[in-house]
């Protein structure tokens, strides 16, 4: 399974690409008005750090907005993806940006339903909100699994994000599922390498060592 992590802190971005397991970024409106500066040039950096896919996403509504938008940011970098919402228009937009070769993570997805049509549409990414439904009360895992499956029935070629990690609980879910990619906040990939049996066990080597 890729990894992603989900933020534009480019801080955060650098740290986890040192470890040597980070695949791609995605980014969204809300993380990016977190940062300083301008937004093109902070996603610039972050595709020549990670030189992978690094999803952006449009905040246009209507399909010619959006193709704008998209069309601006993919000359950011040959890594660049665009961030289109599973709306009609987003759509619309993802058949012709596809057709321009232009990669699109559709966005905001929470059916199976939804899903399918993203990948009909040429979506080369499709990022079911897991910690969203769970948030609702839904399963969604139950979701990402069943979006699997149609994906693998029909050969599409879409890959699917799961997005809107919450807990390292969710990457486990993610990876024993077959999930592609799990794009996971920063303090999250923190927690997955931690373990407390892993400290005390380093500590008893220590003890031992500085004893002989």
């Amino acid at each position: 399974m890729k990894l992603y992590l989900d933020t534009a802190n480019i801080t955060e971005i650098k740290e986890i690409a040192s470890w040597g397991v980070l695949d791609g970024v995605t980014t969204n409106p809300s993380l990016m008005a977190k940062e300083k500066g301008d937004y093109k040039k902070i996603l610039k950096e972050i595709c020549d750090i990670v030189k992978g896919p690094v999803s952006g996403e449009v905040i246009g509504q209507k399909t010619e907005e959006m193709l704008v938008e998209a069309r601006a940011l993919s000359k950011i970098s040959e890594h660049m993806v665009i961030k289109i919402p599973g709306t009609i228009d987003g759509l619309k937009a993802t058949k012709i940006l596809a057709k321009e070769g232009i990669r699109v993570n559709m966005t905001l997805i929470f059916s199976p339903n939804q899903a399918l049509l993203a990948a009909k549409s040429g979506a080369a990414f499709i990022s079911p909100f897991v910690g969203r439904l769970d948030d609702i009360g839904n399963s969604g895992l139950d979701v990402v699994k069943d979006i699997l499956n149609i994906l693998d029935n029909y050969d599409f070629t879409s890959e699917l994000i799961f997005a809107s990690v919450r807990h390292p609980e969710h990457v486990r879910q993610a990876a024993l599922v077959g999930a592609h990619i799990a794009t996971i906040p920063y303090s999250v990939f923190i927690q997955l390498i931690k373990h407390p049996l892993t400290d005390v066990g380093i500590m008893r080597f220590i003890k031992d060592w500085q004893s002989r």
